[in-house]
């Protein structure tokens, strides 16, 4: 029986390649509402006309960020998305570049909300276990790509300062690239300047319109509904 090999490899290593990919998804740990979302699926049509504007850069400057990634990573170049307005549209478009990242240029990137985070932590001293705590620090600090969501909205004491300049000030040293969503900007978040200077240098800034396009698209929705 003739058995073409090369078919089998091609074969095999599409099964890797899947298995990969799929290892890739489950480590990101986008939540199931965003982890289909894509830039082309960021609609400006539920802001207003001011802030279609505002989004319409804000899309450009991903796009930018995305077409000069190889660049961006070598600085270590983020983006910090803010709005004081909750449902802006900041993690819908933060978590479509991390998937653009995983699905299209097949890299690994961790999604976590900073209270998540905190929470990893505090978890690791119930079994008394600095190794364990020293391990999430690390695996945090050295991601290729971090999104933290909801950055700020965490109360801000002394122990969780240090923490978040653990993973941040690690990142920064190594040019790690860190994406942010918060609804504070870096002038008035209860974080020190030791933070905010490494944020600023290392992030792009991005001011979303002070507008929620998710009241607007659920108010349109369910009036399409009745």
């Amino acid at each position: 029986m003739f058995v073409n090999y090369n078919t089998v490899k091609e074969c095999e290593c599409g099964i890797l390649e899947h298995q990969r990919q799929k290892s890739k998804l489950k480590f990101a740990d986008i939540p199931e509402t965003y982890k289909d979302i894509r830039l082309k699926d960021f609609s400006l049509k539920y802001y207003s006309q001011d802030g279609k504007s505002g989004a319409n850069e804000i899309v450009k400057t991903v796009k930018f960020w995305l077409e000069n990634k190889d660049e961006m990573t070598e600085k270590g170049k983020g983006l910090y998305f803010w709005s004081d307005k909750k449902g802006s549209g900041k993690t819908m478009l933060a978590t479509a570049i991390a998937n653009e990242l995983i699905n299209t240029y097949k890299e690994f990137v961790k999604f976590a909300t900073s209270l998540d985070i905190l929470d990893e932590i505090r978890r690791t001293y119930r079994h008394k276990d600095e190794e364990d705590e020293s391990k999430l620090l690390n695996d945090l600090a050295s991601v290729k790509y971090l999104v933290i969501d909801d950055f700020g909205t965490e109360k801000v004491t002394d122990w969780v300062g240090e923490k978040f300049y653990q993973i941040i000030n690690s990142r920064y040293i190594n040019k790690k690239v860190t994406f942010f969503t918060s609804n504070h900007n870096l002038e008035t978040i209860d974080y020190d300047e030791r933070i905010t200077s490494r944020i600023r240098e290392r992030a792009f800034v991005v001011h979303f319109p002070e507008e929620s396009v998710r009241e607007l698209k659920a108010r349109i929705e369910n009036k399409v509904a009745e």
